[in-house]
C-alpha cells in the first residue's frame, strides 16, 4: 500500500490545520479528537494480557514482591529496589538525583551523606513496564531488545539465557552498580561485615557480572524462606540450577503486575467513553497531538517513541565517570558525538504523580517541564537552579562552554519554540493530568509487612 503513508501524512496535516478552528470554538469535539488520535495510531493500553506480559503465576509474583522490597540484594544490605521505586512515591523516589547505598531514608527524607555520590540520573517510574511494546530500558538505552528478541546489554555474552522480557533483562543490572546497590570497596554492611560484592570487579568486564550475580544467588539461597519461594516459583528448575536470572524474572513479573494501570480518563476515552475527558482536557490533547508537537516523541500507546533526543536538558549532578560533570547520555553508549546529551523519551501515563522531570529531575514541577519542552533553548539558558536542594543546585553546570556543547547536538525536533499561550499550557497540563489512573494515586497497599531476610522492608 505505497499510498498509505502519504494519505496519513495528508490527514495529519489537515487535522493540524483544522486545530485553530477547533480551539477557537472552545475545543475539539470528541469525534474530532478521535480522528486525530486515530491518525497518530494512539490506542488504549491493553490489560495484562497479550500484547502485555501474561499475568504471573502467584508464586512468581510473591517471590518478585519479596525480592523487590528486600535489601538483601544490595552489597551493604541497606537498600532495595523499592527504595528508589517506592509505591508511596509513584514508583520513583521523588528526588532529582537519587541517593543509593550508604544513605538512608525515603524520598525527601533521604539525605546526602558526605563521600557518597549522587546517582547521575533520575530514578524512572515503573508504570506499565509489562507492556510487550517496551524494548528500551534505562535513560541511555543500555538494555535493549532487538526485533529478533535478542538483548543488547552491558554484560554482553555474560548475560544468562532464559530471560523472557526486556524488563527482566533490566532487573539484572541495578544490583551491579556500585553507587546504586552494590557499594564500594571498603564499605561495611549494616552488620559491620565487609562488603565483598563491592570487590567483584574484573578489568575485562568491569564489573564481573557473572561473579556478582552468583554471589547474590548464593546469598538468597542461604535463606530457607527464599529456597522455598524459588522452589514454588520455578518447580521445574533444580535448586543447583537457580541463577540470578530467575530472581530477575520474578522481579519483572511483580513489577509488570503490581504497577499496571490502564484506566486513566484518557484510556477510558480511547475505549469509547466520550465523557471521560473534559472540554479543556480535549483541548489539551488537541494541542498535544497538534500544534504543540508533543506527540512527535511521546508517540503511540506508551506515549514514548523509545528513541533518544537531546532536548537541551540543564546539566546537573556528577555526570558519568570520565565525562563528569557532564552526562553524554546515549552518546556514552554509542560513542557517537552526535548523540551526546540524548536520552530516551519518557512515557507519560501517571506523569502528574511522578515529579521531578527530565532524565535528571531538573524540573520539580510538571509545568516547568512543559514550558521547557515548548522552548528548550530558552529553558536551558534561563534555567533556575533555585528549584533544587541547595546541595544539588551547587552542581548545576551552566557555564558557556557546557551550554554550547549541549546545544551543538540539539535534536531538530526541539529546535523551534511552539507558539503557545499561557492558556494553551494550562490546557496541556489538564490533559496530562487526565493520563493519571486514579488507582495509581495510593499504592500503599503494595508494601509488604516483612521480607524473608528479616531486614527492614526497603524504603522504611
Amino acid at each position: 500500500m505505497p499510498g498509505r503513508p502519504i494519505a496519513i501524512a495528508a490527514l495529519l496535516t489537515l487535522l493540524v490545520i483544522a486545530a485553530g478552528g477547533a480551539l477557537a470554538g472552545g475545543g475539539p469535539s470528541a469525534g474530532e479528537l478521535r480522528a486525530l488520535l486515530e491518525a497518530h495510531g494512539v490506542e488504549a493500553l491493553p490489560a495484562l494480557s497479550p500484547p502485555a506480559l501474561p499475568p504471573p503465576d502467584p508464586a512468581l509474583y510473591v517471590l518478585g514482591e519479596a525480592l523487590f522490597f528486600d535489601p538483601i540484594l544490595s552489597g551493604n544490605r541497606d537498600i532495595a529496589c523499592a527504595t528508589c521505586h517506592h509505591p508511596l512515591l509513584a514508583t520513583g523516589d521523588g528526588l532529582s538525583l537519587g541517593l543509593g547505598t550508604g544513605t538512608s531514608g525515603l524520598g525527601s527524607a533521604r539525605f546526602h551523606v558526605p563521600g557518597r555520590p549522587f546517582i547521575a540520573r533520575h530514578a524512572p517510574e515503573l508504570f506499565n513496564r509489562g507492556q510487550r511494546a517496551w524494548r528500551v530500558m534505562f535513560w541511555d538505552g543500555r538494555v535493549m531488545q532487538g526485533a529478533d528478541g535478542r538483548f543488547n546489554t552491558p554484560a554482553g555474552e555474560a548475560l544468562p539465557g532464559g530471560l523472557s522480557s526486556v524488563l527482566a533483562a533490566q532487573a539484572m543490572f541495578p544490583v551491579t552498580s556500585p553507587a546504586e546497590m552494590r557499594g564500594f570497596p571498603g564499605d561495611a554492611d549494616i552488620n559491620g561485615a565487609e562488603n565483598t560484592l563491592a570487590l567483584l570487579d574484573d578489568p575485562a568486564l568491569d564489573p564481573d557480572y557473572t561473579a556478582i550475580w552468583a554471589a547474590l544467588t548464593d546469598r538468597l539461597l542461604a535463606i530457607p524462606a527464599y529456597v522455598d519461594l524459588f522452589r514454588a516459583a520455578f518447580p521445574a528448575v533444580p535448586p543447583e540450577q537457580i541463577g540470578f536470572q530467575h530472581a530477575a524474572e520474578a522481579i519483572a513479573a511483580y513489577e509488570a503486575a503490581a504497577f499496571a494501570f490502564t484506566d486513566s480518563p484518557f484510556d477510558r476515552f480511547l475505549a469509547g467513553d466520550d465523557a471521560a475527558l473534559s472540554d479543556e482536557a480535549r483541548r489539551g490533547a488537541w494541542l498535544f497531538y497538534g500544534a504543540a508537537g508533543c506527540a512527535r516523541c511521546h508517540a503511540g500507546p506508551l506515549l514514548t517513541d523509545q528513541a533518544f533526543h537531546n532536548v537541551a536538558a540543564p546539566q546537573l549532578g556528577p555526570g558519568q565517570e570520565e565525562e563528569g560533570p557532564l552526562d553524554y547520555g546515549r552518546g556514552r553508549r554509542t560513542h557517537n558525538p552526535a548523540e551526546r546529551f540524548a536520552f530516551r523519551t519518557p512515557p507519560l501515563r501517571n506523569v502528574a504523580l511522578t515529579a521531578p522531570y527530565l532524565h535528571n529531575g531538573a524540573y520539580t514541577t510538571l509545568e516547568g517541564a512543559v514550558r521547557h519542552m515548548i522552548a528548550p533553548v530558552e529553558g536551558l539558558r534561563s534555567y533556575d537552579p533555585g528549584q533544587l536542594t541547595p546541595e544539588l543546585a551547587a552542581n548545576v553546570w551552566d557555564d558557556p562552554l557546557t551550554l554550547e556543547a549541549i546545544l551543538s547536538t540539539l535534536d531538530p525536533l526541539a529546535g523551534s519554540p511552539a507558539p503557545l499561550t499561557d492558556e494553551d499550557v494550562a490546557a496541556l497540563l489538564i490533559f496530562l493530568e487526565a493520563l493519571t489512573d486514579p488507582s495509581a494515586a495510593d499504592l500503599s497497599a503494595l508494601i509488604p509487612p516483612a521480607v524473608p531476610s528479616g531486614l527492614p522492608v526497603g524504603g522504611r
